[in-house]
């Protein structure tokens, strides 16, 4: 549960960042067969995909590094889900969100690090 609210948060933290550039959200936690996807964010007609990790530090290894190849390839199957019955097809564009927050929900906001990565990966035909 708390890991749970902990994401939740993580995830209210990226989409203001994104707000405060001028996206809307359009869609939070839309699941497929084939995962998940965090937050779904548009402006203009660029839809950008967005992934959320949020850790303590990053002594063990930096978030983003913890989105993989396969959690890659399941965040693109279901953004093509998504955006099947979209017409005419947006520019697309897939993020990752890395959010350091040192006592979880208990950090001053003057401790809490987020960095975006745009075009953190492409989507392939494959």
């Amino acid at each position: 549960m708390e890991r749970k609210l902990l994401g939740r948060w993580g995830e209210e933290l990226a989409a203001s960042a994104y707000r405060k550039k001028g996206f809307k959200l359009l869609d939070a936690n839309y699941h497929s067969r084939f995962g998940e996807i965090d937050l779904i964010l548009g402006k203009g007609t660029l839809v950008v995909f967005s992934e959320v990790k949020l850790r303590k530090n990053a002594r063990f290894a930096a978030a983003r590094e913890f989105v993989t190849r396969d959690k890659q390839e399941k965040i693109m199957k279901t953004a093509l889900l998504w955006l099947a019955d979209r017409k005419p097809m947006p520019e697309v564009r897939f993020d990752v969100v890395e959010i350091y927050a040192p006592l979880g929900m208990e950090s001053p906001q003057k401790d809490i690090k987020l960095e975006i990565y745009e075009n953190a990966f492409w989507l392939t035909g494959e």
